[in-house]
Protein backbone atom coordinates (compact mmCIF):
# COMPACT_ATOMS: atom_id res chain seq x y z
CA UNK A 1 0.00 0.00 0.00
CA UNK A 2 1.28 3.50 -0.82
CA UNK A 3 0.85 5.74 1.98
CA UNK A 4 0.11 9.73 0.74
CA UNK A 5 -1.22 12.42 3.09
CA UNK A 6 -4.19 14.42 3.35
CA UNK A 7 -4.28 18.06 4.88
CA UNK A 8 -7.23 18.49 7.54
CA UNK A 9 -8.55 21.29 9.14
CA UNK A 10 -6.53 23.14 11.88
CA UNK A 11 -7.35 21.21 15.20
CA UNK A 12 -7.22 25.16 17.36
CA UNK A 13 -10.70 25.60 15.31
CA UNK A 14 -13.59 22.72 16.59
CA UNK A 15 -15.87 24.27 13.92
CA UNK A 16 -15.75 21.07 11.74
CA UNK A 17 -14.42 18.48 14.54
CA UNK A 18 -17.91 16.11 13.82
CA UNK A 19 -17.37 16.68 10.31
CA UNK A 20 -14.07 16.02 8.74
CA UNK A 21 -13.35 12.66 9.71
CA UNK A 22 -16.55 11.18 7.67
CA UNK A 23 -15.14 12.67 4.69
CA UNK A 24 -11.99 11.39 5.40
CA UNK A 25 -13.58 7.82 5.58
CA UNK A 26 -15.04 8.17 2.25
CA UNK A 27 -12.21 9.13 0.72
CA UNK A 28 -9.85 6.79 2.71
CA UNK A 29 -12.38 3.74 1.09
CA UNK A 30 -12.12 5.00 -2.45
CA UNK A 31 -8.57 4.88 -2.51
CA UNK A 32 -8.06 1.37 -0.79
CA UNK A 33 -9.51 -0.08 -4.28
CA UNK A 34 -6.27 1.90 -5.60
CA UNK A 35 -3.99 0.27 -3.14
CA UNK A 36 -3.14 3.72 -1.59
CA UNK A 37 -3.44 4.38 2.22
CA UNK A 38 -4.14 7.84 3.45
CA UNK A 39 -2.92 9.62 6.67
CA UNK A 40 -4.30 12.85 7.84
CA UNK A 41 -2.39 15.83 9.28
CA UNK A 42 -3.32 19.13 10.20
CA UNK A 43 -2.18 21.80 7.43
CA UNK A 44 -1.59 24.53 10.36
CA UNK A 45 1.13 21.90 11.47
CA UNK A 46 3.07 22.58 8.54
CA UNK A 47 3.06 26.19 7.76
CA UNK A 48 6.82 27.25 8.29
CA UNK A 49 8.36 24.03 7.68
CA UNK A 50 7.09 21.40 4.86
CA UNK A 51 9.78 18.74 5.79
CA UNK A 52 7.02 16.45 7.27
CA UNK A 53 5.25 16.51 4.36
CA UNK A 54 8.39 15.97 2.05
CA UNK A 55 8.40 12.37 1.75
CA UNK A 56 4.99 11.90 0.64
CA UNK A 57 5.12 10.86 -2.98
CA UNK A 58 1.39 12.77 -3.04
CA UNK A 59 -0.29 15.15 -0.53
CA UNK A 60 -3.89 15.61 -1.07
CA UNK A 61 -5.46 19.08 0.56
CA UNK A 62 -8.39 17.90 0.23
CA UNK A 63 -9.81 18.91 4.11
CA UNK A 64 -8.27 22.37 4.60
CA UNK A 65 -11.34 23.60 5.84
CA UNK A 66 -11.46 27.14 7.70
CA UNK A 67 -7.91 27.90 5.55
CA UNK A 68 -10.60 30.93 4.50
CA UNK A 69 -10.46 32.29 8.12
CA UNK A 70 -7.02 32.32 8.41
CA UNK A 71 -5.81 33.61 5.09
CA UNK A 72 -2.66 35.23 5.61
CA UNK A 73 -1.12 31.94 7.40
CA UNK A 74 -2.96 29.89 4.79
CA UNK A 75 -1.04 32.09 1.58
CA UNK A 76 2.69 31.25 3.64
CA UNK A 77 1.89 27.52 3.83
CA UNK A 78 1.10 27.14 0.53
CA UNK A 79 4.70 29.40 -0.42
CA UNK A 80 6.21 26.65 2.16
CA UNK A 81 4.91 23.73 0.28
CA UNK A 82 6.08 25.46 -3.28
CA UNK A 83 9.25 26.14 -2.19
CA UNK A 84 9.98 22.58 -0.59
CA UNK A 85 8.85 21.05 -3.43
CA UNK A 86 6.32 18.89 -1.80
CA UNK A 87 4.10 16.71 -4.18
CA UNK A 88 0.97 18.23 -3.68
CA UNK A 89 -2.01 18.07 -5.96
CA UNK A 90 -3.65 20.56 -6.69
CA UNK A 91 -0.43 22.23 -6.56
CA UNK A 92 0.86 24.32 -3.84
CA UNK A 93 0.44 27.65 -6.33
CA UNK A 94 -2.73 27.02 -7.90
CA UNK A 95 -4.39 26.40 -4.34
CA UNK A 96 -3.14 29.79 -3.31
CA UNK A 97 -4.53 31.33 -6.02
CA UNK A 98 -7.82 29.81 -6.11
CA UNK A 99 -8.75 30.68 -2.66
CA UNK A 100 -8.85 34.17 -3.50
CA UNK A 101 -12.23 34.30 -5.86
CA UNK A 102 -10.89 37.66 -8.13
CA UNK A 103 -9.71 34.42 -10.38
CA UNK A 104 -13.06 34.87 -11.99
CA UNK A 105 -12.31 38.04 -13.16
CA UNK A 106 -9.13 36.94 -14.71
CA UNK A 107 -11.19 33.86 -15.76
CA UNK A 108 -13.28 36.29 -17.67
CA UNK A 109 -10.87 38.17 -19.24
CA UNK A 110 -10.12 34.76 -21.01
CA UNK A 111 -13.60 34.85 -22.15
CA UNK A 112 -15.24 32.31 -19.67
CA UNK A 113 -18.86 33.57 -18.97
CA UNK A 114 -19.24 34.80 -15.38
CA UNK A 115 -21.73 36.72 -13.66
CA UNK A 116 -21.45 40.53 -14.00
CA UNK A 117 -19.15 41.20 -10.54
CA UNK A 118 -18.42 44.49 -8.70
CA UNK A 119 -15.02 43.83 -7.47
CA UNK A 120 -14.65 46.48 -4.00
CA UNK A 121 -11.53 46.49 -1.56
CA UNK A 122 -13.75 47.28 1.36
CA UNK A 123 -17.49 47.06 0.63
CA UNK A 124 -20.07 49.38 2.27
CA UNK A 125 -23.83 50.50 1.47
CA UNK A 126 -22.72 52.77 -0.95
CA UNK A 127 -21.57 50.49 -3.14
CA UNK A 128 -24.18 47.71 -2.94
CA UNK A 129 -26.61 50.91 -3.90
CA UNK A 130 -24.14 51.67 -7.18
CA UNK A 131 -24.87 47.80 -7.72
CA UNK A 132 -28.37 48.11 -8.03
CA UNK A 133 -28.04 50.71 -10.89
CA UNK A 134 -25.20 48.78 -12.42
CA UNK A 135 -26.65 45.57 -13.22
CA UNK A 136 -30.23 46.73 -13.99
CA UNK A 137 -31.71 44.28 -11.09
CA UNK A 138 -33.50 44.82 -7.62
CA UNK A 139 -31.25 41.87 -5.77
CA UNK A 140 -27.59 41.31 -5.52
CA UNK A 141 -25.24 39.17 -3.77
CA UNK A 142 -22.44 40.26 -1.39
CA UNK A 143 -19.66 37.54 -0.96
CA UNK A 144 -15.82 38.04 0.55
CA UNK A 145 -13.47 37.92 -1.99
CA UNK A 146 -11.79 34.99 0.63
CA UNK A 147 -14.86 32.76 1.67
CA UNK A 148 -15.99 28.96 1.35
CA UNK A 149 -19.31 27.61 2.48
CA UNK A 150 -21.52 30.82 1.79
CA UNK A 151 -19.38 31.99 4.98
CA UNK A 152 -20.72 36.14 5.15
CA UNK A 153 -22.54 36.26 2.35
CA UNK A 154 -25.83 38.28 1.72
CA UNK A 155 -28.31 38.56 0.04
CA UNK A 156 -29.85 42.29 -0.51
CA UNK A 157 -32.31 43.85 -1.96
CA UNK A 158 -33.13 47.00 -3.51
CA UNK A 159 -33.83 49.60 -0.42
CA UNK A 160 -32.48 47.06 2.23
CA UNK A 161 -29.72 48.16 4.66
CA UNK A 162 -26.86 45.77 4.66
CA UNK A 163 -25.86 44.32 7.95
CA UNK A 164 -22.93 42.48 9.08
CA UNK A 165 -21.12 43.26 6.00
CA UNK A 166 -17.75 41.05 5.10
CA UNK A 167 -14.57 42.92 5.98
CA UNK A 168 -11.94 42.99 3.53
CA UNK A 169 -11.74 42.41 -0.37
CA UNK A 170 -15.72 42.21 -1.42
CA UNK A 171 -17.52 41.71 -4.70
CA UNK A 172 -21.03 42.31 -5.57
CA UNK A 173 -22.95 40.04 -7.98
CA UNK A 174 -26.50 39.98 -9.71
CA UNK A 175 -28.87 37.72 -7.74
CA UNK A 176 -29.38 35.02 -10.17
CA UNK A 177 -33.07 33.51 -9.62
CA UNK A 178 -32.23 30.17 -11.35
CA UNK A 179 -30.67 29.31 -7.72
CA UNK A 180 -34.30 28.89 -6.10
CA UNK A 181 -35.69 27.15 -9.49
CA UNK A 182 -33.38 25.07 -10.88
CA UNK A 183 -30.23 25.38 -8.59
CA UNK A 184 -26.81 25.25 -9.06
CA UNK A 185 -24.59 22.50 -11.00
CA UNK A 186 -21.51 20.86 -10.29
CA UNK A 187 -19.68 18.66 -13.20
CA UNK A 188 -16.86 17.12 -11.22
CA UNK A 189 -13.14 16.14 -13.17
CA UNK A 190 -10.53 13.99 -12.30
CA UNK A 191 -7.37 13.51 -14.05
CA UNK A 192 -9.02 16.31 -16.60
CA UNK A 193 -11.79 13.72 -17.12
CA UNK A 194 -15.55 14.36 -16.19
CA UNK A 195 -16.60 11.98 -13.64
CA UNK A 196 -20.07 12.45 -12.69
CA UNK A 197 -22.58 15.95 -12.50
CA UNK A 198 -24.65 17.07 -9.33
CA UNK A 199 -27.55 19.33 -9.40
CA UNK A 200 -27.76 21.64 -5.55
CA UNK A 201 -30.97 22.85 -4.61
CA UNK A 202 -31.83 25.35 -1.68
CA UNK A 203 -35.04 24.57 0.58
CA UNK A 204 -37.77 27.10 -0.04
CA UNK A 205 -36.71 30.91 0.52
CA UNK A 206 -32.74 30.10 0.78
CA UNK A 207 -30.38 31.05 -1.81
CA UNK A 208 -27.51 28.38 -0.48
CA UNK A 209 -27.03 25.44 -1.85
CA UNK A 210 -24.93 23.86 1.22
CA UNK A 211 -25.98 21.18 3.15
CA UNK A 212 -25.85 23.15 6.16
CA UNK A 213 -28.54 24.98 4.90
CA UNK A 214 -30.57 22.43 3.94
CA UNK A 215 -29.72 22.07 0.20
CA UNK A 216 -30.69 19.29 -1.32
CA UNK A 217 -28.18 17.09 -4.17
CA UNK A 218 -29.71 14.88 -7.01
CA UNK A 219 -27.26 13.01 -9.39
CA UNK A 220 -27.48 13.54 -12.86
CA UNK A 221 -26.79 11.30 -15.40
CA UNK A 222 -25.34 13.56 -17.68
CA UNK A 223 -24.50 17.39 -17.87
CA UNK A 224 -26.39 19.53 -19.84
CA UNK A 225 -24.29 19.73 -23.21
CA UNK A 226 -23.85 23.72 -23.16
CA UNK A 227 -22.58 23.19 -18.80
CA UNK A 228 -20.28 20.39 -20.19
CA UNK A 229 -19.10 23.05 -22.65
CA UNK A 230 -18.32 25.73 -20.28
CA UNK A 231 -16.63 23.59 -18.00
CA UNK A 232 -14.43 22.60 -20.32
CA UNK A 233 -13.60 26.21 -21.40
CA UNK A 234 -12.89 26.49 -18.25
CA UNK A 235 -10.48 24.25 -17.69
CA UNK A 236 -8.80 25.34 -20.82
CA UNK A 237 -8.56 29.02 -19.76
CA UNK A 238 -7.19 27.64 -15.93
CA UNK A 239 -4.70 25.65 -17.76
CA UNK A 240 -2.89 24.12 -14.72
CA UNK A 241 -1.63 20.37 -13.85
CA UNK A 242 -4.70 19.41 -12.26
CA UNK A 243 -5.67 16.27 -10.27
CA UNK A 244 -9.01 17.54 -9.63
CA UNK A 245 -11.71 19.92 -10.37
CA UNK A 246 -15.45 20.79 -9.37
CA UNK A 247 -16.79 23.47 -11.94
CA UNK A 248 -19.71 25.03 -10.34
CA UNK A 249 -22.82 26.90 -12.48
CA UNK A 250 -26.16 28.16 -12.53
CA UNK A 251 -28.06 29.22 -15.53
CA UNK A 252 -28.30 33.34 -16.03
CA UNK A 253 -31.53 35.06 -16.51
CA UNK A 254 -30.90 35.98 -19.79
CA UNK A 255 -29.85 32.46 -20.99
CA UNK A 256 -27.13 30.22 -20.62
CA UNK A 257 -24.52 29.15 -18.02
CA UNK A 258 -22.89 31.22 -16.09
CA UNK A 259 -19.56 30.04 -14.22
CA UNK A 260 -20.00 30.43 -10.39
CA UNK A 261 -16.62 28.85 -8.77
CA UNK A 262 -14.16 26.16 -10.42
CA UNK A 263 -13.36 24.48 -6.82
CA UNK A 264 -9.88 23.62 -6.89
CA UNK A 265 -9.16 23.69 -3.38
CA UNK A 266 -11.34 21.27 -0.72
CA UNK A 267 -14.07 20.42 -3.02
CA UNK A 268 -16.86 18.08 -2.00
CA UNK A 269 -16.26 15.28 -4.27
CA UNK A 270 -20.38 14.12 -3.77
CA UNK A 271 -18.63 10.80 -3.75
CA UNK A 272 -21.78 9.23 -2.72
CA UNK A 273 -23.29 10.65 -5.82
CA UNK A 274 -20.58 9.33 -8.34
CA UNK A 275 -21.50 5.92 -10.10
CA UNK A 276 -18.50 4.17 -9.55
CA UNK A 277 -18.48 5.28 -5.86
CA UNK A 278 -15.32 7.61 -6.15
CA UNK A 279 -13.26 4.67 -8.77
CA UNK A 280 -12.50 7.50 -11.20
CA UNK A 281 -11.28 9.80 -8.07
CA UNK A 282 -8.68 6.73 -7.14
CA UNK A 283 -7.26 5.89 -10.41
CA UNK A 284 -6.26 9.44 -11.26
CA UNK A 285 -4.94 9.26 -8.04
CA UNK A 286 -2.78 6.01 -9.11
CA UNK A 287 -2.18 7.60 -12.40
CA UNK A 288 0.17 10.42 -10.83
CA UNK A 289 1.82 8.56 -8.38
CA UNK A 290 2.93 5.42 -10.54
CA UNK A 291 3.89 8.39 -13.16
CA UNK A 292 6.25 10.07 -10.14
CA UNK A 293 7.84 6.81 -8.71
Amino acid sequence: MTRIAVLTPDPADPSYAGQWPGVLERLSDALKAADVTVEPTPWTDHIGDASALTGYPLVLPLIVWGYHRDHDRWMQACATWAAAGVRMLNPADVIAWNSDKSYLGRLADKGVAVPDTMWVEGVDQADVDAAFDRFGVDTVVVKPRVSGGAWKTLRLSRGETMVDAPQGPAMIQPYLPSIETEGETSLLFFGGALSHVVNKRPVGGDFRIQVQFGGQYVALPEPPAAALALAQQTLAAIDEDLLYARIDMAQAPEGGWRLMEAELIEPDFYLGSAPDGGAKFAAAVKVRLEASA
